[in-house]
């Protein structure tokens, strides 16, 4: 049996067209006259198979031995040949990736993004702005050095008042995303018309097994991943990984949608295809915290549910008074998962320019087929449709706030709404 379905095998069937377009304009190669041939040929010999019961059925009322002999060799041959077909196929359609929305541009890379709109100006200083890295080290934040010494590059240790502004960015993401009040207040805002129902908060595990990583589709790019050979886990690069399988192999009832999760979580990424890539700091670390949510609704309010996402993170960084924008990704820059893909890039004054700090991935009901996830409607079924997006990165909106709120002297002034978990408006030396 297949197992690796994750495009609609009745579009595949159907209109192959759209997928073998989705496949090129993603840069993925797939040969999709061979999954057509391949799934013709599973198709037929499930339905010899059939008929072989069938016969083999027959053969025993009637008492016919010799016949039920045959029939039993006939039908090991042909499903001996329906497993080679299968064992062929399935790995094409672990390739396929999902189909981009109609709004998603069509480029190679990330140079074809589009921005759709830009909040607040690009801060700017009577004085030579620092980077994070030098702010942090001068005020005894951050220190990168001994944690080289101690675990290698891309980790550091943080310090002092910068553990609580982390602490802060963590309450501050949980205090919008579980109250109704303020969920509604940002929909009504941003002109949405969707449940305004709470986020719950979830510690879900930092470890995964290689099968549900692969119906997450997040498996690849493998040597992205730490794994644990000796109990056959992966750790996870971001907490969407083990709360998307929150209801793998359930069908949910469509009154209790949507389903939003929320978790805290730390991230681990190898980072191997970024040697030499931001080496310096906390903006690119093998291990770095998130805080992540997750929804599951039905397919016509998806695309609501990622706008709500995105407005959701708009909200926390319009009361953390940083300069973003937001960017629709291309084809070329999309996740295979992804559907549509939105991302915020905040200014970073030490860098000169906008940085990922948030992504928003509406995945239709792609991971849903693998996952098995689906919501009763009517007389039937229906896999759902599932939207991950960041609410807080907490390392790279560090970073943003070190470098956007630093003084002359220095000092770091505490973003207004994170005072009361700080405890001080001023981080000094």
């Amino acid at each position: 049996m297949i197992k690796g379905v994750m495009i609609d095998l009745k579009l595949l069937r159907e209109q192959p067209e759209i997928v073998r377009r989705a496949c090129e304009q993603k840069n993925v190669r797939v040969d999709i006259d061979a999954v057509l041939k391949f799934d013709t040929d599973r198709r037929q010999l499930q339905a010899k198979i059939d008929d072989l019961n069938r016969a083999r059925n027959e053969a025993a009322k009637a008492k016919d031995v010799e016949r039920g002999k045959a029939l039993k060799k006939e039908s090991a041959e042909v499903e001996a040949k329906l497993t080679e077909i299968e064992t062929a196929l399935e790995p094409l359609l672990l390739k396929i990736p999902n189909v981009p929305s109609e709004d998603t541009p069509v480029g190679k890379d990330d140079s074809e993004n589009k921005v759709l709109r830009t909040v607040g100006e690009p801060t700017k200083f009577s004085f030579k702005a620092k980077d994070h890295l030098a702010l942090g080290t001068a005020l005894g934040l951050i220190n990168t050095e001994r944690a080289v010494e101690v675990s290698g590059t891309r980790f550091t240790y943080l310090l002092g008042d910068l553990v609580l502004l982390q602490n802060a960015l963590h309450q501050y993401a949980l205090s919008v995303v579980t109250s109704e009040a303020t969920l509604k207040d940002i929909a009504g805002k941003a002109g949405l018309k969707v449940s305004t129902k709470p986020f719950t908060p979830v510690v879900p595990p930092l470890m995964i097994r290689p099968d549900v990583f692969q119906k997450m589709a997040r498996l690849e790019p493998r040597e992205e991943r730490y794994h644990l050979a000796t109990d056959d886990l992966f750790l996870i690069g971001s907490a969407e990984h083990t709360l998307g399988p929150l209801h793998m192999g359930e069908t949910l009832k469509e009154a209790d949608l949507p389903k939003r999760y929320v978790a805290f979580t730390p991230a681990f990424r190898r980072e191997a295809g970024s040697y030499g890539k931001d080496t310096k700091g906390i903006l690119r670390l093998h291990q770095f915290d998130k805080v992540e949510m997750e929804s599951f609704t039905v397919a016509e309010d998806s695309i609501a549910e990622q706008n709500f996402m995105v407005a959701i993170q708009e909200h926390l960084m319009q009361g953390l008074q940083l300069p973003y924008r937001v960017v629709i990704t291309c084809t070329g820059d999309q996740g295979d998962p992804d559907a549509r893909h939105l991302d915020i890039e905040t200014w970073m004054p030490g860098q000169n320019l906008y940085r990922e700090t948030h992504s928003a991935d509406l995945m239709t009901d792609y991971q849903a087929r693998r996952l098995g996830t689906k919501v009763k409607r009517g007389k039937g079924s229906e896999f759902v449709h599932m939207n991950d997006a960041t609410v807080i990165a907490i390392g790279r909106t560090l970073v943003a706030i070190l470098e956007n709120y630093q003084q002359e002297d220095g000092s770091i002034t505490v973003p207004e709404v994170l005072r009361s978990w700080v405890g001080t408006d001023v981080i000094h030396a």
